[in-house]
């Protein structure tokens, strides 16, 4: 069901000129190629009325925080009149419980969209003004899901709510018998192992002409209410909500073999289908225990230096900025850097790095803003310190740690759905009903065949069991819920159903250069200066201006220039200006300086460039640099040139994706077509195109995208993120050291590691693999189990056992993707 929302374009853009501003353009095509957006346009309320920007959507396949994130990658900026819970509760274990509880909550007012998962996972949007997650917390423990507090339960209360406490926590743990039933959360599979049981009995004793009937008849009475008990309490909430699920299905075939004096028959429908219920509820508990796995990385507790002591402290009590003592062989229990001490770090909870990374303090002079901090001096919570003891300094509280955000978004990416999964919930929709009406179709039987109507009767009801789509219900969740959980233990970041399933169905890959295929640090490697300039003007000039700047072009230079500027006097520069896509301009003792690419000196006033300029810069873009002009008022410099050598590992990860069925791959690059060609070529990329802008990486991915059809477009998050935006895929590099690249995008590789993208592909397209397999056995059973119990091949009791054989063949399928193994390499 498709709903919309409406931000304040001023809000929103609050540069754009009116809604036809080539911004607002840019950002509404951009929301518009994403899947779920069915619409995106800017409309005024009236006459005077404030513009506003109004996009259509499908909560199922795109959440309103998912638009919200790609709003902001796509430059603009959004309300704050959005509230957004993300809990943990008891009581969830099957997709058709927890599409009951979405409906409930989309019910209540202000709620604008919510998704429930099958593993226990509730996120909730909704408008602050009309509601609050105090009411929606209040909602789940009347409809008998109350939040957990179990450990590895995510909650993100963003309005307000407190987080559970420890002691909230244990009594928590005390009252789970309340939500579970008599014997606590394992009441669903006691009961239905004591439905299986009387049932057994029932039987076995009624094949003795000693016991009186009356024992059996009692003994199948009691296997109909254990099997049937919470079978009937979830049918009593889908029809009062004005859905017709499995378990009514069941309960109908059950009722009408009683009718029928098959008591023998019913009792064995409801014990293998409660058997069944409870061992999906297995299979979603193994999945949600793969995320709370991850969560339970972090210790709980901290050795932290304060006022000259040292003190063990909960985690949840540290502060930022606090010295926290890490010991050998132990968990670090937040993010921060190092300050004291050197040894190696098992990172692979967070990045899915294989081996140990050595860490160092952070040092003198370098930043301390957390973006900035060097990979070997930057700590992740839940990772494995190596032999040597460590001091670091917090840089974020526990609750907002990078493991923490996994978690967090694995559990909300839980609730989106996938494309098959899309399908199977619209069959069900129409399939359900038509079986309805085919067996009040076969009642009429007597009037076509000569046979008492209790045959009848007995042959619609087999149908009725037969037709129910069980495992087709639990296919596709189980196998993404799957999926989702192995990738998080692999450095993988999938953020729902839908990008797991097209990573794995796309043939093609656009990559950005810089820091993505190479290794993001250039160097300075050629310093050629004009005819009658000196090489220590040209590198003073260029220190001074790019001394001031954060590219990492600028970095590369300052470094080279300092080094081989030893002694000599440094000039400063002022009214540094940078010129997007070109260069920078400054001015030093009043003269106007500018470094840039050659073509920025085509395009500004001033001396045009000269012979031994052009002929310097072709020869070293021929040789695959980069080059930078110098020009100081109306004399011309000289010519820098720099190389930023692409990763080792990019080579083979071409190759792999190769082999993974990626079958075109481009590199878009802000550096000229040339250097472009020498990099694409090195790698054996099909394409390359060069000096392009933000807005030009934009219309390549759309092209590829009209060309390919699907297109994934891996960046680091950044500056990337408008074409990340725009492609099926948006791939992020490095997100765990960047909060942007990891909101931005759909799939985000925790580690600056390039080889764990043939990992999340080949993890994909096992996913779709499985998926596609899970599709087929169970439209295949009900395939054949409707004709053979219409002829009467099949009765009720053979039918269940195909049916539930059918259901746990399927989850068992799914399974399979937790232990899902990366492909060894050549």
């Amino acid at each position: 069901m498709a709903t919309d929302t409406q931000l304040d374009l001023n809000t929103v853009l609050p540069e754009a000129l009116d809604e036809q501003d080539i911004c607002v353009q840019q950002l509404t095509a951009g929301l518009q190629s994403r899947e779920g957006v069915m619409n995106a346009h800017v409309k005024r309320a009236d006459g005077t009325g404030a513009a506003q920007l109004c996009v259509h959507f499908e909560p199922d396949v795109i959440s309103l925080q998912r638009i919200r994130e790609l709003t902001v990658s796509l430059g603009a900026r959004v309300d704050s009149d959005f509230g957004h819970l993300s809990v943990g509760v008891d009581g969830i274990s099957r997709p058709a419980r927890a599409r009951l509880l979405e409906q409930r909550l989309r019910s209540l007012d202000g709620v604008v969209e919510a998704h429930a998962s099958a593993t226990g996972s509730v996120s909730v949007e909704y408008l602050t003004d009309r509601t609050s997650d105090q009411a929606i917390l209040e909602l789940l423990e009347h409809f008998g899901t109350p939040r957990t507090g179990q450990p590895g339960t995510t909650e993100r209360l963003e309005s307000g709510a407190a987080p559970l406490s420890a002691h909230e926590t244990e009594g928590h743990k005390k009252d789970d018998h309340k939500h579970g039933g008599i014997f606590g959360e394992r009441s669903e599979l006691i009961f239905a192992v004591l439905s299986a049981l009387t049932l057994a009995t029932g039987f076995l004793l009624g094949l003795s002409s000693s016991v009186p009937d009356a024992v059996s008849t009692g003994l199948y009475i009691a296997a109909y209410f254990f099997g049937g008990y919470f079978t009937l309490k979830e049918a009593i909430q889908t029809v009062m909500a004005k859905r017709f699920e499995i378990d009514f299905l069941m309960l109908v075939a059950a009722a009408g073999a009683a009718v029928l004096g098959e008591l023998a028959e019913g009792a064995l429908l409801l014990a293998l289908f409660s058997i069944g219920h409870a061992l999906e509820s297995y299979a979603m508990g193994r999945a949600r225990r793969a995320i709370q796995a991850l969560a339970e990385l972090a210790p709980v507790s901290a050795i932290v230096k304060r006022d000259g002591t040292e003190q063990e402290i909960p985690v949840g009590e540290l502060r930022l900025g606090d010295t926290v003592i890490i010991k050998p062989n132990t968990r670090i229990p937040s993010d921060g850097f190092v300050v004291v001490g050197q040894s190696s770090v098992d990172q692979s909870a967070v990045t899915g790095e294989s081996i140990p990374v050595d860490k160092a303090p952070i040092r003198p002079g370098d930043s301390r803003v957390e973006q900035d901090i060097p990979a070997e001096s930057r700590i992740y919570a839940g990772t494995v310190n190596g032999p040597g003891a460590l001091e670091i300094e917090v840089t974020r509280l526990s609750k907002d740690s990078t493991l923490a955000r996994v978690v967090r978004m694995v559990s909300e990416a839980q609730a989106q759905t996938s494309p098959t999964q899309r399908f199977t919930d619209r069959f069900q929709r129409v399939f359900v009903p038509a079986v309805l009406i085919l067996v009040v179709v076969l009642l009429f039987a007597g009037f076509v065949i000569d046979e008492p109507f209790s045959a009848t009767l007995y042959r619609a009801l087999a149908v009725l069991v037969a037709a129910s789509p069980c495992a087709l219900a639990i296919s596709t969740p189980s196998a993404v819920l799957s999926g989702l959980a192995r990738a998080a233990r692999g450095g993988l970041l999938i953020k729902g159903g839908g990008p797991l399933e097209n990573l794995g169905t796309l043939r093609a890959i656009a990559f950005d250069k810089t820091g993505t295929l190479t290794a993001g640090k250039p160097e300075l490697t050629d310093v050629e200066p004009a005819d009658g300039v000196k090489e220590s003007e040209l590198l003073s000039v260029a220190w001074a201006v790019e001394s001031q700047s954060d590219h990492p072009l600028a970095s590369a230079i300052v470094t080279a220039a300092r080094t081989r500027l030893d002694g000599t006097p440094l000039l400063s520069a002022g009214a540094v200006t940078s010129i997007t896509g070109r260069g920078v301009s400054a001015l030093i003792d009043g003269e106007e300086i500018h470094i840039g690419k050659q073509r920025l000196f085509t395009e500004i006033d001033g001396a045009p460039l000269t012979k031994n300029i052009t002929d310097s810069t072709a020869r070293l873009e021929a040789a695959g640099r980069t080059t930078m002009v110098v020009r100081r008022g109306s004399r011309y410099l000289g010519v820098l040139g720099l190389m930023d050598t692409p990763r080792d590992s990019a080579a083979t990860v071409v190759t792999q994706l190769r082999a993974a069925g990626i079958r075109h791959m481009i590199m878009l690059s802000g550096d000229n077509q040339t250097v472009a060609n020498a990099v694409a070529g090195k790698l054996g990329l099909d394409e390359a195109r060069g000096d392009l802008l933000p807005e030009d990486k934009v219309k390549a991915v759309i092209d590829l995208r009209t060309r390919e059809h699907k297109v994934a477009m891996v960046g680091d998050g950044v500056n990337d993120a408008p074409a990340m935006a725009n492609a099926t895929v948006g791939i992020a590099m490095g997100a765990a050291g960047s909060d942007v690249a990891m909101e931005t995008a759909d799939v985000a590789l925790m580690g600056d590691d390039l080889e764990r993208l043939p990992f999340a592909v080949n993890l994909s397209r096992q996913s779709s693999r499985i998926i596609r397999q899970n599709l087929w056995v169970s439209l295949g059973v009900v395939a054949v189990l409707i004709p053979a119990t219409i002829t009467g091949i099949f009765g009720i009791g053979l039918a269940v056992l195909v049916h539930e054989g059918s259901t746990l063949l399927v989850v068992a399928n799914a399974l399979r993707l937790l232990a899902y193994r990366e492909p060894k390499t050549k």
